[in-house]
């Protein structure tokens, strides 16, 4: 396993990061893994040398931090847990609306937040606390004293965002500076071969500030592994019930880069996944992607990926079918 600096942080972590959207109660998330079927590939993660594990207050309604406290526990001191706050709990169970009080960046509801993830995480702080989403009620400055209580208060290590534009981030930089407070360390952001709107602005951004990047969904949420194919129906628990694979991918120009993708894999007799994992760590100012997993050869074939090396043409042929497409992934 390789390992690499967060940022500022001055912690270092696999240069692959856990994604534990994938695991949860199946009732709520229907094509989520429970907690028996998530603990062989969460160990497994462990024993391959992933120490970094990222989930959130609303997957699954909460049961994905209640799983990875449960299995992370005895690998308290090992591990590095990162979680979210934004949106409401409630959009994953029945109730029709959210409560109020109950989503957003006020500091009431990140109170409420961090406390309850905290007990289902089953520790006394959280490593990176991340904003899901930008909360544009609240003034940016009060986001970031809100967050920097938690600091104060040891519940929190460090702060980082998720998706919203440059000038944004932009600004939380500057207004943390501005009033003396901790600033954003990390970027979750969406990032793939089959979206790369963020090399524009956000991750030169990134780049020149020391910014910690985490990509989210860097295999386009299955699509990349080459599993979906033209002109056929979509069969598998994800394509049925997560409406935002369809809604993201799926285009002419996606299948043509799938497309490429495993033509590079089938060169080196590896998997397409393998190849688009790859590719995220050609990039330097990548600090780790993402990975979501099902299965434990997931997290063994994405280890394997490491030792891929693309050349520079591979790069030039994964990258030259990408066509420039509206911004996706800030909502």
């Amino acid at each position: 396993m390789e390992y690499k600096l967060l940022g500022k942080t001055g912690i270092r972590v696999s240069r692959i990061c856990l994604g534990m959207m994938s695991f949860g109660d199946p009732n709520i998330s229907k094509w989520t893994l429970g907690i028996e079927e998530a603990k062989s590939i969460i160990l497994k993660a462990i024993d391959l040398g992933i120490n970094f594990f990222d989930t959130a207050n609303v997957y699954s309604a909460g049961k994905s931090e209640e799983i990875t406290g449960e299995i992370l526990k005895d690998y308290r001191d090992e591990v590095v847990i990162a979680t979210k706050v934004f949106f409401p709990l409630s959009g994953y169970s029945r109730d029709p609306e959210p409560k109020p009080n109950t989503n957003g960046l006020s500091r009431y509801h990140i109170r409420q937040a961090i406390r309850d993830s905290l007990k289902r995480l089953q520790t006394d702080h959280v490593d990176l606390y991340q904003i899901h989403r930008l909360d544009p009620s609240l003034p940016i400055e009060e986001i970031l004293i809100s967050l920097n209580h938690l600091i104060q208060q040891g519940k929190v290590l460090h702060i980082g965002a998720s998706s919203m534009f440059a000038w944004q981030f932009t600004k939380s930089l500057w207004m943390a500076e501005k009033y003396n407070l901790e600033p954003f360390k990390t970027m979750q952001n969406h990032y793939n071969l089959l979206y790369r709107e963020e090399e524009r602005e956000m991750i030169p951004l990134c780049q020149d500030q020391d910014i910690g990047l985490i990509p989210w969904s860097p295999l386009a949420r299955g699509f990349l592994a080459g599993k979906y194919q033209r002109e056929e129906e979509e069969t598998s628990n994800r394509s049925k019930y997560d409406r935002y694979l369809k809604l993201r991918y799926f285009k002419k120009e996606d299948f043509d880069i799938v497309d490429r993708v495993v033509e590079i894999a089938k060169e080196k007799d590896v998997e397409p996944a393998q190849i688009a994992l790859a590719w995220h760590f050609s990039k330097d100012y990548i600090t780790a992607p993402i990975l979501g997993a099902t299965n434990i050869s997931h997290v063994e074939d994405a280890v394997e990926a490491l030792q891929i090396k693309l050349t520079d043409y591979d790069i030039v042929r994964l990258e030259e079918l990408y066509k420039p497409q509206l911004i996706s992934g800030h909502s």
